[in-house]
């Protein structure tokens, strides 16, 4: 049985790997497919000392995005209760829906952050009343946004 050749990729290659991401395969495979598609180099000592700074930073940044979402939430939590105006009918019942381009607005108006309205889930909301929505601000931290349907 051969030895293996540990392997950084320079592409992302089904069932192997990652971009950047060091692997052991085996000498044909690396020497006849990987290398010279430019797919992958050999994993010398500085190449792999390039990966881990690399992914230092890449992990850093991650970090850094997380905590700013972190203190978006906390923006959030600190507004209160949003308002959202619509026209009602009988037994406070309100004409139309409203839309999480509506809670967006209302967060921009309360907050002056942009949001983008995919991230939000909202409950069914057919009367007047208080609701609470969803606002996904990283794959980790989702912030709870309380409004208030009121009458127009």
């Amino acid at each position: 049985m051969s030895k293996r050749v540990p392997v950084v990729l320079k592409q992302t290659v089904n069932k192997l790997g990652q971009n950047g991401e060091l692997v052991e395969v085996a000498p044909g495979y690396a020497r006849n497919y990987l290398i010279p598609q430019g797919l992958g180099v050999v994993a010398t000592p500085g190449i792999i000392r390039q990966v881990e700074q690399r992914r230092a930073k890449e992990e850093a940044r991650l970090a850094a995005e997380k905590a700013a979402a972190e203190a978006r939430k906390v923006a959030f939590q600190t507004i209160g209760r949003l308002s959202i105006a619509k026209a009602t009918g009988e037994g406070d019942a309100i004409f139309g829906t409203v839309t999480t381009q509506d809670i967006v607005d209302a967060i921009k108006a309360g907050t002056g952050q942009e949001v983008d309205r995919r991230s939000v889930t909202i409950p069914d909301i057919g009367k007047l009343g208080v609701y609470k929505a969803q606002v996904k601000l990283h794959p980790e931290v989702s912030a709870e946004v309380e409004f208030q349907v009121v009458a127009q």
